[in-house]
């Protein structure tokens, strides 16, 4: 025999579902708001003084993460060369260009974002991007790929190549990572 069926006593019993209503009587419709047409305008002096700001850029003082970097690229360049950098200097540009050419090739699509980019800042940013060979923020380039190969992890002789034509360029810039520029800028607000 089937079980029998609880009556509930009105629309009061916990869990009832009120019956649907298709009709005008009880229709229920969100609150909107209207636009309004007037629109709060900005105060004067704070947009001259943001015209101020950007038309006229006062040189930055490096940064402590900036000041550190460039020590420690200093240091390294100080020190000897080793056997790495003296097989570095041997690659050639049409070395570094078809190892960055085996790099796009696996991938499915090419870097539509960094077309205008030099060859060099490529190779110098995928190797940032790289984690196998440890933390890009706050350290030299040259001291990470060091690091790196001496812990055994064989990073690209490519990217050494570059770090130390760069280096004969005077470019300290190539020292630091691409992404610890990006987390370090600064937001100057009064």
């Amino acid at each position: 025999m089937p079980p029998a069926r609880r009556k509930s006593s009105g629309p009061s019993a916990r869990g009832a579902q009120s019956t649907l209503a298709f009709g005008n009587r009880a229709k229920v419709t969100k609150p909107s708001i209207t636009p309004t047409s007037k629109k709060p305008k900005p105060d004067p002096s704070f947009t001259e003084h943001i015209a101020k700001t950007i038309d006229s850029p006062e040189p930055e003082a490096p940064t402590t993460a900036e000041i550190a970097i460039e020590k420690q690229a200093k240091a390294a360049v100080a020190k000897p060369k080793t056997e790495a950098e003296e097989r570095a200097e041997k690659v050639t540009d049409a070395q570094i260009k078809r190892y960055w050419k085996t790099k796009e090739d696996e991938r499915k699509a090419p870097r539509v974002h960094q077309e205008g980019l030099s060859v060099n800042e490529k190779i110098l940013r995928h190797f940032d991007l790289s984690s196998q060979y440890g933390p890009c923020i706050g350290t030299a380039r040259m001291k990470r790929w060091n690091r790196a190969n001496n812990l055994n992890l064989h990073p690209p002789i490519e990217v050494l190549a570059v770090l130390l034509k760069e280096e004969a360029k005077d470019n300290v810039k190539a020292e630091r990572a691409y992404i610890d520029e990006l987390l370090s800028s600064r937001f100057i607000i009064d």
